[in-house]
């Protein structure tokens, strides 16, 4: 691999794993002799990462062993924190909700209502059995006036928000 002005390497192979990348780079100043701009050609060598970190994941406890998860969306509108799910074919009185300071659980059982002898899956991606959910809230809620409605198959959870007024005005005392 050879130098050129400017001492920028000009290209080459490079060997082993991974990506090659070509950058074109003009010297600083001058040129060739014959007064033409030179463009020298810089290669650098772009390895896969090798070691990924696993994602850590919450431990649940042992009496959730076995349960199926609930795919959620939780957002925030000026006054409530929702809870919405797809958990289509499920009835109303399936479903068990809690709410325990920051904490939601949702519970419930699917049950497959089509059983037929001699069966043969192509695909099996729905899960029949019983679910369980935990969620921790962002702020505080009010779970006394918290309201839960299924419609069209989506399970809506509305918890209205706990208001504080965290500025308050002190008044100063002069000691005598």
């Amino acid at each position: 691999m050879g130098l050129g002005p400017a001492s920028v390497p000009l290209s080459g192979t490079t060997a082993g794993k991974g990506r090659k990348t070509t950058t074109t780079k003009k010297p600083a100043q001058g040129g060739s002799a014959s007064g033409r701009k030179a463009k020298a050609v810089v290669e650098k060598k772009i390895e896969p990462k090798k070691e990924f970190k696993p994602l850590k994941l919450e431990e649940e406890d042992s009496s959730s062993q076995g349960e199926g998860q609930l795919a959620i969306d939780v957002f925030e509108t000026a006054d409530d924190i929702v809870v919405q799910s797809t958990i289509g074919g499920i009835k109303a009185e399936d479903l068990d909700i809690d709410i325990e300071d920051d904490m939601v659980t949702i519970r419930g059982s699917r049950e497959n209502k089509i059983e037929k002898e001699g069966k043969k899956y192509f695909y099996q991606e729905c899960y029949w059995g019983s679910f369980m959910r935990k969620v921790i809230l962002p702020e505080e809620v009010d779970a006394s006036k918290a309201k839960a409605i299924i419609k069209e198959g989506i399970l809506t959870l509305t918890i209205p928000k706990i208001h504080r007024k965290t500025k308050k005005k002190i008044a100063v005392e002069q000691e005598q």
